[in-house]
């Protein structure tokens, strides 16, 4: 029985997978293909619906990314989402020019039509996320409007008879209050899909391609012990058995304890049974970040050295063939995918070096949210505590401290993070918010203790609800408990005597600080 599929067609938009992510969220299946993907492939996959994604190019340049108007005759229900609604409208004969007003960011759209299948349930007036500097000035022949904004005349359109629906706004971020109510009408309503895929079904599938890819092959797994990488080991256990070596690195640059800590929950005495191999390489990552200050930097230089260590343990085992990592898919955007802008580069993604020793690398995790991981998880039945870790970046602090590491940085950033989530734990906000961690910054300033003039270093706090990782905003933590943590922090933390805490949401920042 073939189950129901929508198809996320990538015209080079920074939420192409979250699209998808959504869709799913509603039960259905969806995978994100090219703009390439020929049409009869879309034939043969037979999908319930198609999605056009957003992007940074004009429809009415000849270079930018394009699709066959044919598409639009196949039957298939479609939606059109920011650059794809543009698309769109261009395809079938409607206008797009560069808008007089460009809108980004927070706007409040109006329905004009509430009785159109996508606005089913949704209110007449409705706050949305905008990020376009062209827009639709004229709609197709046998389209109509269906939602305008003061400075955007034509927000949504639809063909209903044709089962073809526009929105020159983004459903899919967590800022469009209804958008989930908008693409479940989508994929539910207009495509009929059943709603009855569930994550359960990713870790079946996963484990069986898994164990077709690699079939007798050795396997080595980047294990970090944040909830990516041991899920991806899990998963890997389950599909490969003792084929698998699960590689730890201690690179200095962890949470106070946090190496024991891993070790005793993989190790040879912890829950699951596997290859477990740690290496002590602080010094090897201090020496080779000496001086260096560019977080660009940092990151491929922590990424390379993850990459030489894992051959060099590879050889050791001998005959290695596949190198995993808990590669997600914030990840993969940030370090830019496809034409998409570089962020950031990701140690395991942007950081990688140009050749690696390894037949290939896996990454069972690559297309999946941090929520969706941590469903995938619990469907692998590891323990609540262990899914809900708080996350934690593979470069580590060296990302969370400003400037140039040291081991004497380290030591601060570890003091100031571990009474940080300490309070927030005591005071059961734990589960409240998406991350939350202490970064050293590379400020520092005069202050008095005691009697005693003082030129220390600034930490500043960061905490936020998120549920992607793609936006977020900054939690709203008492001012009690920022009291009581800067109070402890100041006064047993060596080195410091400012407290900050970090209000900016993402965007425009991001949640790590380098």
């Amino acid at each position: 029985m073939q189950r129901d599929l929508i198809i996320v067609l990538d015209f080079g938009g920074q939420y192409n997978q979250l699209i998808a992510r959504r869709v799913r969220e509603c039960s259905v299946y969806a995978e994100v293909h090219s703009y390439t993907l020929p049409l009869e492939k879309i034939r043969e996959m037979n999908p319930k619906g198609i999605i056009f994604t957003g992007g940074p190019n004009s429809v009415y340049d000849e270079t930018s990314p394009h699709y066959t108007r044919e598409i639009c005759s196949l039957g298939i229900p479609i939606l059109g989402i920011c650059y794809g609604s543009q698309l769109m409208a261009w395809m079938e004969g409607g206008s797009v020019a560069s808008a007089p007003v460009s809108e980004y960011g927070h706007t409040e759209v109006e329905i004009d039509d509430r009785a159109d299948a996508l606005f089913k349930g949704v209110s007449a007036r409705t706050a949305v996320w905008m990020s376009h500097t062209d827009y639709i000035d004229r709609v197709p022949e046998g389209f109509h409007i269906t939602a305008h904004t003061k400075d955007c005349p034509a927000a949504a359109m639809s063909c209903p008879e044709r089962k073809l629906y526009a929105v020159q706004f983004h459903p899919e971020v967590m800022h469009t209050k209804e958008g989930q109510v908008m693409l479940r009408n989508f994929v539910i309503h207009v495509c009929g899909c059943c709603g009855d895929w569930k994550m359960g079904s990713f870790v079946e599938q996963s484990v069986r391609q898994l164990r077709e890819k690699i079939g007798g092959g050795k396997v080595l797994c980047a294990l970090s012990g944040g909830v990516d990488s041991s899920v991806a080991a899990v998963l890997l256990s389950r599909a490969v058995g003792r084929q698998l070596t699960c590689v730890f690195v201690d690179h200095g640059l962890l949470r106070k304890n946090e190496g024991d800590e891993v070790e005793a929950v993989f190790g040879p005495n912890g829950h699951y049974e596997l290859n477990f191999i740690r290496v002590n390489a602080q010094q090897r990552y201090y020496d080779r970040l000496k001086g260096v200050t560019d977080p660009e930097e940092k990151r491929k230089i922590i990424g390379e050295e993850f990459i030489r260590i894992f051959e060099e343990e590879a050889r050791k085992i001998g005959a290695v063939d596949y190198l995993v990592q808990g590669t997600i898919y914030p990840d993969v955007i940030e370090s830019g995918l496809g034409k998409s802008a570089v962020i950031k580069s990701h140690h395991n993604v942007g950081g990688l070096p140009d050749v690696v020793d390894f037949k290939e690398i896996i990454e069972p995790l690559r297309m999946l949210f941090k929520d969706e991981v941590r469903k995938a998880g619990l469907e692998l039945g590891i323990p609540e505590y262990l899914v809900f870790r708080q996350p934690f970046p593979g470069p580590g602090l060296g990302v969370r401290i400003v400037g140039e590491i040291t081991a004497e940085k380290v030591r601060i950033v570890q003091d100031a993070d571990a009474i940080y989530r300490e309070e927030i734990v005591k005071a059961g906000l734990d589960r409240t918010m998406g991350q939350y961690f202490a970064a050293l910054t590379n400020m520092r300033s005069v202050g008095v203790m005691g009697d005693f003039r003082t030129y220390d270093y600034a930490v500043a706090l960061r905490a936020v609800n998120t549920s992607d990782f793609m936006t977020a905003d900054a939690a709203q933590i008492p001012w009690e408990v920022l009291a009581r943590v800067t109070n402890r922090i100041v006064n047993e933390v060596k080195g410091v005597n400012r407290v900050l805490y970090d209000c900016t949401g993402k965007p425009p920042a991001t949640i790590e600080y380098e």
